[in-house]
C-alpha cells in the first residue's frame, strides 16, 4: 500500500509510504485521489489529516517516471497528462468538506509542497526543508504551486520561492507565512493535537467561513458572507449552539 487510511475517533488519517520520497506516479496519484474520497464521504470524520512515514514529506513528481519518457514524441502530452493530473488530486484536497491538516515531519518540495499547500492547515518541523525548485531544472511547479503559494503568502514570497528555486526551513517557511506552524517538538503530535481540534467545530460554519475566505480572493466576497449566514442560522447546529451560547451570556452577565 502507497497510501494508507486510519480512522481514530472523527480524525481520518492519510499516510503517504512509497519510499524511499513518497513520490507521485499515476498510481500514487489515484491512490491519494481514492484514500481522499473516501474520507471526504465518511460522515463519521471531522478532519482528515496527511501524514508520512518517510523520512521525509514528499518530495513531488517521480523522477524514475518523468526519465521514462524521455525520447518518447509525446513526452510534453505526458508531462501535461500527469500533471493534470495531480491538480485535480490536489483540488480535490483543497475542497474536501472536511478540514484537512498536513503534518510535515520531513522535507516537502515540488509537488510535496504543493500537496501541503492544498490543506487548509501546515504544521512543519523546524528544521525540515521546503520549497519549490522547479524552475531550477527547467520547469515549473505546475501542481497548483504557482497560484497556492502566491494566494496564501503573496507576490514577494511567491517569487523568491519559485523563481528564486530557494529552500528554506521549516521556520523560515512559518515567517512567511508558508506553513502556519514550525515546532521543534513532534510534528505528527502537535497536528494531531490540532486535527483533533477542528474535528469538534460544527462542519456547516467551517465550510461556510471557508467558502467566504476563498471569496475574498474576487469579487462578491461580502456578499458570500451574506448568503452564508443567513442559510446557517437556519440550521438545527447553529440554532443550538447559538441558544446556548445566549444562554450562557446571560448567566455571566446577572
Amino acid at each position: 500500500m502507497t497510501v494508507r487510511i486510519q480512522r481514530t475517533g472523527r480524525v481520518g488519517t492519510i499516510t503517504l509510504d512509497r519510499p524511499p520520497a513518497n513520490a507521485f506516479d499515476e498510481t500514487q496519484t489515484a491512490a491519494l485521489v481514492a484514500a481522499v474520497t473516501d474520507l471526504d464521504a465518511d460522515s463519521d470524520i471531522g478532519v482528515v489529516l496527511i501524514r508520512s512515514d518517510q523520512r521525509i514529506f514528499c518530495g513531488g513528481a517521480d523522477i524514475a517516471m518523468m526519465d521514462s519518457w524521455s525520447g518518447t514524441p509525446d513526452r510534453g502530452d505526458r508531462l501535461r497528462r500527469f500533471t493534470a493530473a495531480l491538480q485535480d488530486a490536489y483540488a480535490l484536497v483543497e475542497s474536501m468538506h472536511t478540514p484537512s491538516v498536513a503534518a510535515l515531519a520531513g522535507a516537502a518540495t515540488g509537488g510535496g509542497l504543493e500537496l501541503a499547500l492544498a490543506c487548509d492547515f501546515r504544521v512543519a518541523g523546524s528544521g525540515i526543508k521546503l520549497g519549490l525548485p522547479e524552475v531550477g531544472i527547467g520547469l515549473l511547479p505546475g501542481a497548483g504551486g504557482t497560484q497556492r503559494l502566491t494566494r496564501i503568502a503573496g507576490l514577494s514570497v511567491a517569487y523568491r520561492i519559485i523563481l528564486g528555486a530557494e529552500l528554506v526551513s521549516g521556520r523560515e517557511a512559518e515567517r512567511l507565512g508558508i506553513v502556519h506552524w514550525a515546532t521543534d517538538g513532534d510534528v505528527d503530535a502537535e497536528a494531531l493535537a490540532l486535527a483533533e481540534r477542528l474535528g469538534k467545530l460544527p462542519p456547516l460554519a467551517y465550510g461556510a467561513a471557508k467558502r467566504c475566505i476563498a471569496a475574498a480572493h474576487g469579487d462578491g466576497g461580502y456578499v458570500h458572507e451574506l448568503d452564508e449566514i443567513s442559510r446557517l442560522i437556519e440550521t438545527p447546529e447553529t440554532t443550538r449552539l447559538l441558544e446556548g451560547f445566549i444562554a450562557r451570556s446571560a448567566s455571566t452577565s446577572r
